[in-house]
């Protein structure tokens, strides 16, 4: 019988102690110390035969077939490409906004062409196939698995060799050789890297399916996420029907890359073209929205910015951004006041990106200030002129990435001017769209205004 020992470990970054303590000392939560029972195993200095070998790197050849298709386009882009074999990917979303089911259309779709065995530990056998025909899914192509033990799942994994494994939820999965409950930091750690390690060793790819807290990250301690090849999570409003599912991280791809769905009685969608569901359809023009081009992985998508300036009674005018960097926006307003003659010192300013979308990129600068200056003179922006450019401190329109590639996705879209930077504009024009190329601020102001 393998020894153990207690070890109590932090709920919030999975450190160690040998007692309890009221502080972690790692990372300074207090009362997060849970005990755990960790097995240590008698062989502990002895070597184990059949394992790994050194190679060379030149001795080894990319295999170009190693990623498929999950049938999903969205899905696709967000991977990367497809699905690399032997991958580990961590699906995270809040309850009920639709991991199990792109997961369940996902195993449909793989199950074409390869086996796939979709286990799950919150939902009996009888209840999946109750979802599969909700979706209008066939329900003989998967195979399912109820059960939460990881060295069970690994064992018939073993034996019916799937190429591709789905746990719906790694919360609630647990492995034997710990004491500790299903969900505590311990488990999670030592379930996810069973998996991996089975993962890389197979070229079975895992998919994980995990729960966000309350402060919308994955529940688990932080090395979850770096233990995994892929980390997606799902994004929503309230009350929206459209869904955003956004890699973080990705070994075989582009980060930050998004797939847009939209949710229907009969599963999640792909939606095409994201561009127009971003974009309000305003019968005429209105004061305080901009269009700008932003870029969300390898794909440019526009989205219109709007912008509420009111005056503030109170004695500290509020700044409040949706979808945007809050303290940034603060800066952009000084930027504005000094270098564009506009002051907003005494107005209250609201600026929000509409359907839910985040912009972290500097290419929303002149947007969001051209959107407040709009909202603040009560002037309106014609509806076929789109915006994009960094904002320096000293006034000047800075260029952004990939600025030809914004250009020609706001010409596909009917958009027949451009108030971009200088160095952003192209040599060659773009068919149908004019192009206005502004070194400062007051420069863009002027053009528009």
């Amino acid at each position: 019988m393998p020894k153990s020992k207690t070890l109590f470990v932090c709920d919030a970054c999975g450190a160690q102690s040998l007692k309890w303590q009221g502080q972690c000392v790692d990372c300074g939560t207090w009362n997060s110390l849970q005990e755990s029972a960790i097995s240590m195993t008698a062989n502990r200095g002895t070597p184990k035969s059949g394992g790994s070998s050194v190679k060379l790197m030149q001795d080894l050849e990319p295999d170009a077939d190693q990623r498929v298709s999950t049938g999903i386009a969205e899905l696709d882009r967000v991977l990367g490409g497809g699905l690399v074999l032997g991958s580990v990917i961590l699906l995270g979303g809040d309850p009920g906004i639709g991991k199990s089911t792109l997961m369940l259309q996902a195993a449909v779709r793989l199950s074409d062409a390869m086996q796939v065995l979709y286990v799950t530990g919150e939902e009996s056998l009888r209840q999946v196939s109750m979802r599969l025909s909700r979706l209008g899914l066939p329900t003989g192509t998967v195979s399912a698995l109820a059960e939460t033990s990881v060295e069970q799942i690994l064992g018939e994994v073993q034996a019916h060799g799937p190429r591709v494994l789905v746990i719906d939820s790694i919360q609630t999965m647990f492995s034997e050789t710990l004491q500790s409950a299903p969900g505590a930091v311990a488990q999670l750690r030592e379930s996810t890297a069973q998996l991996v390690r089975f993962a890389k060793s197979s070229g079975t790819a895992v998919f994980l399916v995990g729960h966000v807290t309350k402060e919308g990250v994955i529940a688990g301690p932080r090395v979850l996420e770096h233990m995994v090849d892929t980390v997606l999570y799902f994004e929503s409003d309230a009350g929206s029907r459209f869904r955003i599912v956004r890699a973080v991280k990705n070994r075989f791809g582009a980060a930050n890359e998004i797939g847009v769905f939209a949710m229907t009685e009969s599963g999640l969608k792909e939606v095409k073209n994201p561009s127009s569901i971003f974009l309000s359809q305003h019968p005429e023009a209105v004061p305080g929205s901009v269009v700008m081009v932003a870029r969300e992985g390898s794909r440019p998508i526009l989205v219109e910015v709007q912008a509420l300036v009111e005056e503030s009674h109170g004695s500290h005018p509020r700044r409040l951004t949706v979808g945007l960097e809050q303290n940034r926006l603060s800066l952009l307003l000084a930027v504005l006041h000094r270098h564009g003659g506009v002051p907003m010192y005494d107005q209250n300013v609201f600026v929000n990106v509409v359907g839910g979308v985040r912009v972290g990129e500097t290419a929303a600068d002149l947007p969001a200030l051209l959107s407040a200056v709009s909202s603040f003179r009560d002037h309106r922006i014609a509806r076929d002129t789109v915006v994009f450019g960094e904002v320096g401190l000293a006034g000047e329109i800075r260029p952004v990435p990939y600025g030809e590639e914004r250009l020609v996705e706001a010409a596909k879209h009917g958009f027949r001017r451009a108030v971009v930077p200088l160095a952003n504009a192209p040599k060659k024009p773009v068919e149908g769209l004019e192009i206005v190329g502004v070194r400062r601020l007051p420069e863009a102001i002027e053009q528009l205004f």
